[in-house]
């Protein structure tokens, strides 16, 4: 056998190792890359771990048809969660996220969110100057009455939580 016979075997299996060994590598590089926007996304430690404390409702006044709710909400997890809505069986009508802006020295303006971030190891204090809940009023409330709410969030499901009934200026807010 000449040089040239011998050397081209030893090219061949060379190439197809190069092939064989190329599938697991590029499957290895796409899974990190996913991996690592899975990170980058916020989605990597420990799963969110969702407490709702403090709830308040302000007592409606006159004519109103809507009020506040507010509710602290902590996240002692690792990854971050959303409030998409809130629900209660003892209201009238649907209640619905607001998120308030100062824009002057005593003003702020209002608008419907669709939902809210609740950071990893964070929490939200809501309030009328930050995010709140828009309740439809109910006449009949009185000062100490409890309402059962349901907080929906995307990743940490269902969360129920009272809150009481009290006048605005009264309480933690």
């Amino acid at each position: 056998m000449t040089d040239q016979a011998l050397w081209r075997p030893t090219r061949r299996r060379l190439t197809e190792s190069l092939l064989a060994a190329l599938a697991p590598v590029a499957g290895c590089a796409l899974a990190l890359g996913g991996l690592s926007t899975w990170t980058v996304q916020g989605n990597a430690g420990s799963p969110a771990s969702i407490a709702v404390t403090g709830g308040r409702v302000f007592l409606p006044t006159g004519d109103t048809p809507e009020t506040a709710a507010f509710f602290r909400i902590t996240n002692s997890g690792g990854s971050g969660d959303r409030l998409l809505k809130v629900t209660s069986a003892q209201v009238d009508g649907a209640p619905s996220l607001s998120s308030h802006r100062m824009t002057g020295a005593s003003s702020a303006t209002g608008r419907t969110v669709t939902s809210v971030p609740v950071p990893a190891g964070d929490s939200i204090a809501m309030s009328p100057d930050s995010v709140d809940v828009i309740v439809p009023a109910n006449a009949d409330w009185q000062i100490g009455d409890l309402l059962t709410f349901t907080l929906h969030f995307e990743r940490s499901g269902t969360v129920s939580s009272s809150a009481v009934v009290d006048r605005p200026g009264q309480g933690g807010t």
